[in-house]
């Protein structure tokens, strides 16, 4: 997946294979970030994929496929969006045959164990008693079975580096090795125990039950990702398209920008576009997560994947592929659940010393328990040493963040809730303040017109008509509700002349050579126009939470426009949900104080700061951060383009097909007001998962490593069994994404 930026920087996500711990991310993040071009990478062990940002004109997919392959991996390029099912069809496969690897490793060592572990073994036949039969049991298990371990440790040898593979290989070949040794030539063990014994149970065992936690880890971290299969499965095959007068079922990948479609009641509708002609009900919930049917005229934009509920329609496409909004969203919950939170900084820290400390303390442990451990020493230093080796995984600490990361993404695209990264979703639970945007955020953003009022010697269809004449050229909200009146009252516009729009005032231009003044009260103050004789109406329009306009011409005012928005119906529950939460609430508006007040009483937010212009509400933004507050800007994504950027958290609210994915860190496509609250909500239940998780992954390591290297000998006579040591450390790993998987009760 790629996607381009100024400066010739592109960013593109790689699936790489091979990846087992966090210590192979560090590995593959190490290569890629001395790569002359690459600016930025990051790898993700949950979803097995890099992210890289680079110089496209220095650096090729072949540059990253190298710097992978020479520290042991596999980066896949230039994959396509219909390869994905390929690629999970591969991993289907590979899952099976670890399966079967999970099978035979198992039932081969069990039989090993039966045969030789003290208390056990004098009831198995004598066969399996046999050293060499032990061996010929063991042999496929460790070079067949455990070949993935080998073939990683060769690799991450030959580049100089080390993985949890190497921990493993080293500690089961020892045990193997040792084995052989005393089946093949018993008497050099002889001077080290009086009663040789292999330990072939200790291998085979150790290698079958970590893959065992490998094939539960990964079926785990296959139900992390269900949100992005579900999406995906929610495309249309096939589409119907009128073509020469005829309609015709083809493919959805044959479908084309300004093709005519028919929809019939009950079928999917299969790219985003726009209605020429009929009318229907159609279900969004895939998209916005809202169960009620929203109702479609002509000219209204349809989303691909949504069902067609109840009429039947033709409409012309005018996206597809890539360019969909179902795309967009898949696209932006991939990044999300690829990207990384602050809080596995530490994690990643940890892990890229691990491997290392791990090697030191084997050897230490192997030192110590030779020169000062009892009869046989050998022994005991050897089986010790294989245990740390063994109980030391760092698989739990690169996973605690990045599954919990993709479950909690997941759980909000299935609700409306689009996150863009893991920085945001991390960000969004310490929130403090949440600003509203008024227009189109807080209310509609589709107001109408209420009141026209005339100056002396004009009419109402006077002021409408050459309020609408100037206003045709705006991209305002309110200019759009002033052109549909005039529309509906059938008036006819004039001509405009030198249109120009004046930001946080309103418009002006030249009509029949006269000049035209059309907007608020700082615009008529600052061209010198008098309006004292109307102020009266205008409080009493303002009180009732109208926006008044006031129009000009010559130097003259001539009359009143009030236009009122509607609130949203989740306006008010919103903000109450994130009154409850503790969380201050403010709303930014370019209205006047009067009008202002109005909307934010029905609205119930603590504070209002009106009559802000476009490019003061970044500043006001930046006030409020200063005295220590993490802020929320909740606008249309578009408009409030600066304020976005310059908070915390940027929310934008989606409309229709056009997304504001880029605007903003979190986009409520649903465009329901709750979804801010439950946003913050959902933030801070991901961030106890992976506190917990870590809290386990660091936990297990800094307890169990000290046991495996006996520091509870001296004390209790307890040592820590390699068998067991692969039993915990298989499960440290399960549990953890396990974990992460509970996050799905999480209801919004």
């Amino acid at each position: 997946m790629e996607k381009s930026s100024s400066n010739n920087q592109t960013t593109k996500t790689y699936p790489i294979k091979g990846m087992h711990c966090a210590s192979c991310v560090r590995v593959i993040e190490r290569a890629l970030s001395v790569v002359p071009g690459v600016s930025k990478c990051n790898v993700n062990l949950a979803t097995e994929k890099a992210t890289v940002v680079f110089d496209q004109n220095k650096v090729t997919n072949d540059t990253i496929a190298n710097a992978v392959k020479n520290v042991g991996y596999e980066a896949i390029v230039d994959q396509k969006i219909e390869e994905k099912d390929e690629l999970q069809q591969e991993k289907l496969k590979e899952l099976k045959a670890l399966r079967n690897k999970v099978i035979i490793g198992l039932s081969l060592g069990i039989l090993i164990l039966w045969g030789s572990f003290p208390g056990l073994m004098h009831t198995a036949p004598m066969i399996l008693q046999n050293f060499w039969v032990q061996m010929l049991l063991a042999t496929p298990v460790q070079f067949w079975v455990g070949w993935e371990f080998y073939r990683a440790t060769i690799n991450s040898l030959r580049h100089r580096t080390a993985n949890m593979d190497t921990l493993v290989t080293i500690g089961t070949t020892v045990a193997y090795l040792y084995s052989v040794v005393v089946t093949i030539f018993p008497a050099l063990i002889s001077g080290i125990t009086n009663n040789p014994m292999p330990y072939f149970d200790t291998s085979t065992i150790i290698i079958g039950l970590i893959l065992l936690g490998r094939y539960f880890e990964a079926k785990a971290k296959a139900g992390t990702s269900e949100a992005i299969k579900k999406l995906i499965g929610l495309q249309a095959k096939t589409a119907r398209v009128i073509r020469n007068g005829e309609e015709v079922d083809i493919p959805i990948d044959q479908v084309k920008i300004g093709d005519v479609i028919r929809v019939r009641p009950g079928e999917k509708i299969p790219v985003d576009g726009i209605i020429l002609e009929g009318e229907s009900s159609i279900d969004e919930s895939m998209i916005t997560g809202e169960s009620l049917p929203v109702d479609k005229i002509k000219g209204d934009t349809v989303v691909g994947a949504t069902m067609n509920k109840t009429g039947s329609f033709t409409y012309k496409a005018t996206k597809i592929g890539e360019d969909s909004m179902l795309a967009q969203i898949i696209k932006l919950v991939e990044d999300a659940q690829g990207s990384k939170a602050p809080i596995q900084r530490l994690a990643d820290l940890v892990s890229s010393y691990f491997v290392p400390i791990v090697l030191m303390l084997a050897f230490v442990t192997f030192a110590i328990w030779f020169d000062f451990g009892p009869t046989p020493a050998f022994l005991f230093a050897l089986l010790n040493t294989v245990a740390v080796l063994i109980i030391a995984c760092p698989c739990a600490m690169g996973l605690a963040t990045p599954t919990a990361i993709m479950v909690g993404t997941g759980i909000g695209a299935e609700n409306g809730i689009l996150i863009k990264d893991a920085e945001s979703l991390e960000i969004a639970g310490k929130i403090k303040s949440v600003v509203f945007d008024k227009t189109g955020t807080l209310t509609n953003g589709k107001p109408e017109v209420t009141d026209v009022i005339p100056g002396a010697g004009f009419t109402k269809n006077d002021i409408l008509r050459i309020a609408a004449s100037i206003e045709i050229k705006s991209e305002h909200s309110l200019a759009e509700a002033i052109v549909s009146k005039a529309k509906l009252e059938k008036i006819k516009l004039v001509d405009l002349e030198k249109f120009q729009a004046i930001p946080g005032h309103g418009v002006s231009g030249l009509i029949s050579k006269n000049k035209i003044l059309f907007g608020n009260g700082k615009l008529m103050d600052k061209e010198g126009i008098v309006f004292s004789k109307q102020k009266g109406d205008i409080e009493n329009l303002e009180n009732e939470g109208k926006t008044v306009m006031l129009l000009a011409q010559s130097k003259q005012l001539i009359g009143l426009v009030a236009v009122a928005d509607t609130l949203k119906e989740s306006a008010k529950n919103g903000v109450d949900k994130l009154k409850k939460m503790g969380i201050e609430t403010i709303m930014f508006t370019g209205d006047n104080t009067r009008t202002a007040n109005a909307i934010a009483k029905r609205a119930g937010v603590d504070k209002v700061l009106a009559e802000v212009l476009p490019g003061d509400k970044e500043s006001e933004i930046r006030k409020i951060q200063a005295i220590g507050k993490k802020v929320a800007m909740v606008g249309d994504g578009i408009n409030d383009a600066p304020a976005l950027a310059a908070a915390d958290v940027g929310i934008a609210m989606g409309t229709g097909t056009d997304v504001a994915i880029e605007a903003a860190d979190i986009t409520l496509i649903n465009k329901n007001l709750e979804s801010v609250a439950n946003a913050i909500e959902l933030s801070k239940k991901t961030m106890r998962t992976i506190k917990m998780n870590l809290i386990w992954a660091f936990g297990y390591n800094i307890i169990l490593i000290p046991i495996a290297m006996g520091v509870l000998y001296p004390f209790f006579r307890i040592l820590l069994n390699p068998i067991f040591a692969s039993v915990a450390m298989a499960s440290s790993s399960v549990s953890v994404v396990t974990n992460s998987l509970l996050l799905k009760r999480f209801k919004i």
